[in-house]
């Protein structure tokens, strides 16, 4: 079996992605998640290539890859819901946006992991400790490669690749891997520090730092001396002068039937108007023995005096 072109290969899987986004991006749910399957189908084709696995449908091998493992149980896990997904749009023409999203980031985050960790590998011994596998579930709408089993590796000879019991399998020793960091678990940690960080400013806000409490320094601190209190000097009380009482002004009336008031303290000044018998008038002074001057409609005014009685 020829070895895959992995330029190819990637730059088809990266144009896939590219087109995904590109139709959730327009609404096309159902063309994204057929999308999403056909580049899984790209990623595993390529590894089952480098593994020698021949199965007849997508679901049998990615369970394939899982059992002899090219890929752990997170991935297989993701690998079998993308197809899933993908069967469900193809055969009932599902258009549900959440279904499109998610099929598209359980892609991304298979790429990216395909990209550093399965892209590079080369072909290795299929005789693995079998696993359980994660309850991903076979549909329809696999590869339609029909009749081909399990293949083994190249020159593997005529031994069976499948461990024959669990004694085998515990015999065999699990081959070591090197610690690297996927997009979920950099995606985990970032929202682990995130939710520290909104906690810490969370207790900040709603408990402020409280001053500190003042330290007992009685024994080192000076004693402070205050004088004595003495009592203020008294004083003599203060006698409240009597208020003289006054006396009302008298109120002036008019003793005449009608009497003429005039502007000039004359029988030859103009007449301003006249006041009847009994009128109170508003008396300002007298102006000589036969005139007083009156406050007449705002103006000062004057009437014969000996007509004027007061109380």
């Amino acid at each position: 079996m020829a070895a895959p072109d992995i330029a190819n290969t990637w730059g088809d899987i990266r144009q896939g992605v590219k087109d995904a986004e590109t139709l959730i991006g327009q609404k096309q749910y159902n063309m994204a998640m057929i999308k999403s399957r056909q580049v899984l189908e790209l990623m595993v084709d390529y590894l089952c290539d480098n593994a020698s696995v021949a199965e007849e449908d997508l679901a049998s091998s990615i369970d394939a890859l899982y059992d002899y493992q090219w890929i752990n149980k997170t991935t297989c896990e993701h690998y079998h819901k993308i197809r899933m997904l993908g069967n469900k749009a193809v055969h009932e023409g599902n258009d549900d946006a959440y279904d499109a999203n998610q099929a598209y980031h359980l892609l991304s985050q298979e790429v990216y992991t395909f990209a550093n960790e399965y892209k590079s590998k080369k072909g290795r011994p299929t005789q693995r400790p079998a696993r359980n596998r994660p309850q991903g579930g076979r549909s329809s709408g696999g590869r339609g490669s029909s009749g081909r089993g399990f293949a083994g590796p190249r020159n593997s000879g005529s031994r069976n690749p499948r461990p024959q019991s669990s004694s085998t399998r515990s015999r065999r020793r699990q081959p070591s891997r090197g610690f690297s960091f996927s997009a979920v678990d950099l995606i985990r940690l970032g929202l682990a520090a995130a939710v520290i960080i909104i906690i810490v400013v969370l207790v900040r806000v709603l408990n402020p730092h409280k001053p500190e409490e003042e330290k007992d320094t009685s024994a080192s601190a000076p004693t402070e001396t205050f004088a004595p209190m003495t009592e203020p000097p008294t004083t003599a009380p203060v006698s409240v002068e009597t208020m003289p009482e006054t006396t009302p002004a008298p109120v002036y009336k008019i003793s005449a039937d009608v009497l003429n008031v005039r502007s000039e303290p004359s029988t030859a000044g103009e007449k301003l108007g006249s006041l009847e018998n009994g009128t109170i008038v508003d008396y300002v002074e007298d102006y000589d023995d036969e005139w007083a001057i009156i406050n007449y409609n705002g103006t000062q005014a004057y009437v014969n005096k000996q007509f004027l009685t007061h109380d």
